[in-house]
């Protein structure tokens, strides 16, 4: 109820108009329901009263952090935190404090977070599926570069006896035919190798890379094979030519 007075002049005057109104103050001022059922005043975006740090003890599986953080941090901010201890990623983390999960949104003073109080946190499923579609893809992309330098290292061998065959036909040696034909059949069994690869990511690459070399060994043994047909064989004997012995010369007899 509000009170009146009369003034000198004899007028009532409504005390509301002499001083600020309890309730035009109340409507400047913001206010929040706590848990529990309790209002309080809303916090405004800043406060020169730093909040006080909170102890957090985190659980997550068999493994136990306790890390510190401010009463009015969110729970999207803490998840920043266990960044660096779990090495999740905020959006793989799932926090549930007093059985419930928590919004990144929320505070953690407005959910009734204290000093000491345990916070659980476990690992999105979708993440670990995620997580898990990772490992096997990088296993696979592991063992393919694997398989293709094992190719690689046969096609080094393969080529350095392409270089000797080409060398000796350049010098007009004539190398057997089924040297060549034996070559170009192992290469081509490392072609089905490189076929029977399934790569993903840079293995692509690499193995298109030894594609390439296989098929150019493969072309110039075909070269090669035409021009070791036209190079004339040495004919090596074996028959040494015999001479004559020089006439022997008649011994001339002395007398005294």
């Amino acid at each position: 109820m509000l009170k009146r007075r009369s003034n000198s002049c004899g007028r009532a005057r409504d005390s509301s108009n002499t001083a600020p109104s309890s309730t035009s103050r109340d409507e400047e001022v913001a206010w929040e329901m706590r848990p529990g059922g309790m209002l309080v005043q809303k916090r405004g975006e800043k406060s020169d009263v730093p909040a006080p740090n909170l102890r957090l003890r985190i659980a997550f599986g068999a493994l136990r952090y306790e890390i510190s953080a401010a009463s009015q941090s969110t729970f999207g901010e803490l998840k920043k935190v266990l960044t660096a201890e779990t090495g999740l990623q905020p959006g793989e983390q799932r926090l549930l404090f007093r059985g419930k999960e928590r919004e990144n949104g929320e505070y953690l003073d407005m959910c009734g977070v204290k000093d000491r109080s345990k916070v659980i946190l476990i690992q999105d499923p979708a993440s670990i599926e995620r997580r898990a579609d990772e490992m096997r893809r990088n296993a696979k992309i592991q063992s393919a570069h694997r398989a293709i330098s094992d190719v690689s290292v046969e096609v080094d061998k393969l080529a350095e006896q392409v270089s000797a065959i080409e060398k000796s036909i350049s010098n007009g040696v004539k190398v057997a035919e089924v040297q060549i034909t034996t070559l170009i059949e192992m290469l081509m069994r490392q072609a089905i190798k490189l076929d029977n690869i399934s790569a993903e990511g840079d293995a692509v690459a690499s193995k298109t890379l030894q594609g390439k070399r296989v098929q150019k060994c493969v072309e110039s043994l075909d070269v090669l094979k035409i021009s070791n047909a036209n190079v004339k064989p040495v004919v090596v004997t074996t028959k040494w030519e015999t001479f004559e012995p020089p006439p022997t010369t008649p011994q001339w007899e002395f007398f005294d």
